[in-house]
């Protein structure tokens, strides 16, 4: 059997005030389309058709950015969700059956998919309703039951104060058998309020209709306003650290502190306030981050403590110490026992182990090796304006405070460079490199300076 999911993205979302489509508003950093689509990920679909209408150069390119194998439709005109999945005609005629989701309902899981696709099988449906129950069902359309089997979908206008007590509601996704889905789809009618062809009203068109009740209630949950996105970012938000908390990582307090969906953060690590961690961020265990850091893309490995570090693309090895106030761009590799102290900058570099720079040092495009000491001050020239060249600096040297590394230089094992100096030429190992201008001294200069400004 070929199974397929359309996931409908072509919204405006106006009252987000937003000039890009709705499903790119992001949760937890991540655009909600983003979110659908790793659930969508999880189960093993024959094909993904993503249907585009507002802004579509956006959203193909967001899911071009993924590099899966989905295909995006255009819907011309908005015209409903009926003529959207429409818009995806080529793909189901291709399947037996079709998973229709929205893209702007990010909380759809892996889980619900499939057992909603057995309970469909089961029931051998025509359609089949996926539902959840919650606590508030404020306009959202209700599931009328008779002797427990789904008869309708009842929206909020035309419900009996029986029925606007139903705690069952409609989540806006479905199963569909494809073939009469094919045959539903030209007998929608635009007779409503709105001129548009809905999909529920396929429900009205066969008698072979069931409705799967997710465990996970916050399927239903989307976003028109930046009000509710904003409280789809606090139900993530709390969601994901307590499963960190569950996973054995600590929190000594909530503040400010944002976990991306896809970060993993081993037990016994301590996430202090107002820390951010995103992207796919690995993080071993026994680990202290924060306060005030922002991760994006590392991978972190055990016992490593991080104060106020700005964090990119870059691999931290074991035992490792980095801050106050430093910062790690795209490309940096901090080996086994590295000391990285306040206000040092490293970029695209490899620092090997037991290497230190305490303080006040820039490290751009270099190999450093082991038990390196940096001075305050040093930096790495790397760029001419024009090029980037790398700098190489061999075990146990000494970089004194002040000095300036010429790109492409190197300097050897156990070599010391003089405070001050600045290295254009490659410096042998146990050599010391002085470089200083001749020593002048104008006596009482400051007096004749100001007289002469006078």
């Amino acid at each position: 059997m070929k199974t397929g999911c359309i996931i409908l993205a072509g919204g405006a979302g106006k009252r987000m005030k937003s000039e890009r489509p709705k499903v790119l508003a992001e949760v937890l950093c991540k655009p909600m389309l983003g979110w659908v689509l790793d659930a969508v990920g999880g189960f093993p679909f024959d094909g993904v058709a993503v249907v585009t209408g507002y802004r579509a150069d956006l959203t193909d390119a967001y899911v071009m950015s993924r590099g899966e194998s989905i295909v995006t439709y255009l819907q011309k005109e908005q015209k409903g969700t009926g003529d959207a999945v429409k818009s995806a005609e080529q793909m189901i005629r291709a399947m037996d059956c079709v998973c229709v989701l929205n893209g702007d309902a990010p909380f759809i899981d892996s889980d619900t998919i499939k057992a909603s696709l057995e309970y469909h099988l089961e029931k051998k449906a025509d359609v089949t309703v996926i539902t959840a129950e919650i606590s508030d069902p404020t306009g959202y359309g209700r599931i009328i039951r008779s002797d427990g089997e789904f008869s309708a979908i009842r929206e909020q206008k035309d419900c009996s104060p029986e029925e606007a007590e139903i705690s069952e509601v409609n989540s806006g996704a479905y199963w569909f058998d494809a073939a009469r889905l094919m045959s539903m789809l030209p007998r929608l009618s635009t007779n409503n309020a709105a001129g548009e062809y809905y999909l529920t009203d396929c429900i009205e068109l066969t008698k072979k209709c069931a409705a799967f009740k997710s465990a996970n209630p916050e399927i239903v949950l989307g976003a028109n306003t930046r009000k509710a996105l904003y409280e789809l970012n606090t139900i993530a938000r709390n969601n994901i650290i307590e499963q960190h908390m569950a996973n054995g990582v600590s929190f000594v307090a909530l503040d400010g502190i944002v976990i991306g969906k896809d970060v993993k953060i081993g037990c016994d690590t301590t996430v202090m306030p107002n820390t951010v961690i995103l992207g796919n961020t690995e993080i071993g265990c026994g680990c202290n981050i924060g306060a005030n850091c922002h991760i994006e893309n590392c991978k972190i490995a055990d016992n490593v403590t991080l104060d106020n570090v700005q964090a990119y693309d870059s691999v931290i090895e074991e035992n490792v110490k980095i801050g106050p106030f430093a910062q790690l761009r795209p490309g940096s590799v901090i080996r086994t026992g590295v000391k990285i102290g306040n206000f040092v900058e490293i970029k695209n570099s490899d620092i090997g182990m037991n290497t230190c720079a305490a303080h006040l040092t820039y490290i751009g495009d270099s190999d450093v090796g082991r038990g390196v000491n940096f001075g305050c001050g040093s930096i790495t020239a790397n760029y001419d304006g024009i090029n980037k060249y790398r700098t190489k600096i061999g075990d146990h040297a000494f970089i004194g405070s002040n000095t300036n590394l010429i790109a492409p230089v190197e300097v050897g094992a156990n070599a010391t460079t003089a405070a001050g100096s600045t290295v254009t030429k490659n410096v042998p190992e146990n050599a010391l490199f002085v470089e200083r201008g001749t020593t002048r001294v104008k006596e009482n200069w400051e007096k004749n300076f100001k007289r002469k400004k006078k």
